[in-house]
């Protein structure tokens, strides 16, 4: 059986002793979860975060942009016009592409949407999703899902074309889609606890202890990746025209 080919464009390289010599990075974070799945992919990393950009979107059958503590909003990312063009050509195409954090921002961002910052600062901890619209490629069906957020900036205006399908406490707009070729989430459904807990604490001087001690507070509670992996996995192979 053919394997479908996933492009996993890494908008991170995270080389602090505390956090990144301490766990694999994103695009294996995302390897980890989906390699969970039946179903087997070949992946093949592009480190954006360096500049690599996919020169032909044929080369793989699918993309996912990871996220990123960097800022969508920051205008000396260099390689940020490379990638957004290459988000318009995917669209165009009508190539799978599913967006995570920095990657939802991003395709949000690229396809015209609007990017702000947070009012009170970060969204940190696991939080509640509710799905209010469904798709068949999301399988086993539930209308909740509870993840991971870390994010200060957030899409506050979709672009023409998407849909709203989640919405969260903290965050209006926490997963979009567009058609049948874009899928995006502000969570990380790819974090697991001991990561999730390092980051926090290696965020800690950049929030107020009352926002620590609440996100802290929160991570008692279980999360739903493996459901939203399943959800990616059919996203990505589902047949297409």
């Amino acid at each position: 059986m053919t394997r479908f080919k996933l492009g996993i464009l890494q908008v991170n390289h995270d080389k602090s002793p505390e956090v990144g010599d301490c766990f694999p990075d994103d695009a294996h974070r995302f390897r980890d979860m989906l390699d969970k799945l039946e179903m087997r992919f070949d992946y093949r990393v592009y480190m954006t975060i360096g500049g690599e950009i996919p020169e032909d979107i044929d080369e793989q059958d699918g993309y996912l942009i990871t996220g990123s503590p960097l800022s969508v909003l920051d205008e000396t990312l260099v390689w940020r016009e490379g990638l957004y063009q290459f988000i318009r050509r995917c669209d165009a195409a009508k190539k799978p592409l599913i967006g995570v954090c920095f990657g939802h921002q991003a395709v949000a961002a690229a396809l015209g949407g609007q990017i702000t910052k947070r009012q009170g600062g970060y969204n940190v901890g696991i939080e509640s999703i509710g799905f209010t619209e469904t798709y068949d490629y999301m399988t086993p069906s539930k209308e909740d899902l509870s993840f991971y957020m870390f994010h200060e900036d957030e899409v506050s205006r979709l672009p023409e074309g998407c849909d709203l399908i989640a919405s969260s406490a903290g965050c209006q707009i926490a997963a979009f889609a567009k058609g049948e070729h874009i899928f995006c989430l502000q969570a990380h459904p790819e974090f697991h606890d001991s990561f999730m807990r390092a980051v926090l604490d290696f965020s800690q001087p950049h929030m107020s202890d009352d926002l620590y001690q609440s996100a802290k507070n929160s991570l008692n509670q279980a999360t739903d990746g493996h459901i939203f992996a399943q959800w990616m996995g059919a996203f990505l192979t589902k047949p297409r025209d």
